[in-house]
């Protein structure tokens, strides 16, 4: 079978899609011999000449070519996806996905039947925070409490931030006795922590 042939079974499309599945799958790299290209492609060695060779190392760079560029545009998107959901200041879920999660609790708890609660925290002096020292200390002061609130609650729950100084905190799977208790800790915690 030649490779210019109408009658092939192997036309290069699908042979440097075979080529790609193989090297995803064995972990293959450009330093793969071109002979053992040529038998992943189906290419008798006595149909390996030096223009075949040549055309199957363009293939095997533009492969290549193909998954760096696949893997960056992945990287992109995670980074967009991060910067969809986080919010810009502190590490936490912005408005629109703490919105998003708690629509997602809420129909769980529905259709389970359970309880989920959400604690509101609005945060006092913020304004005369920014008036005297400055917004960068407004700033630090949110990142501290944000800080706080992830640090102390479980994995399952979502701590956002809504707005300028209010943050909330989605405690799934909890009632409003538990929601109670969780919070006074939480508020303890914050001013416990002298912030300077």
């Amino acid at each position: 079978m030649k490779i210019g042939d109408s009658k092939s079974t192997t036309p290069v499309a699908r042979s440097a899609a075979r080529y790609a599945q193989f090297g995803e799958a064995t972990g293959a790299s450009q330093t793969r011999s071109i002979t053992d290209t040529a038998r992943i492609l189906g290419i008798p060695d006595a149909e390996l000449t030096a223009k075949v060779r040549s055309a199957i190392m363009r293939l095997m760079e533009e492969v290549e070519a193909l998954h760096r560029e696949l893997d960056q545009r992945r990287q992109r998107i995670s980074y967009l996806e991060q910067l969809a959901d986080q919010d810009a200041l502190a590490p936490v879920a912005n408005r629109r996905a703490f919105v998003r999660e708690l629509v997602r609790i809420m129909a769980f708890a529905e259709r389970y039947d359970t309880e989920s609660s959400l604690i509101y925290f609005d945060v006092d002096g913020l304004k005369s925070m920014n008036d005297t020292y400055g917004h960068p200390a407004g700033d630090a002061t949110l990142m501290r409490i944000a800080d706080v609130l992830v640090g102390n609650v479980r994995e399952v729950d979502v701590v956002g931030r809504l707005g300028g100084d209010e943050f909330a905190v989605i405690l799934s799977q909890a009632d409003a006795p538990t929601a109670s208790e969780k919070a006074a800790p939480l508020v303890a915690t914050i001013e416990a922590q002298p912030f300077d």
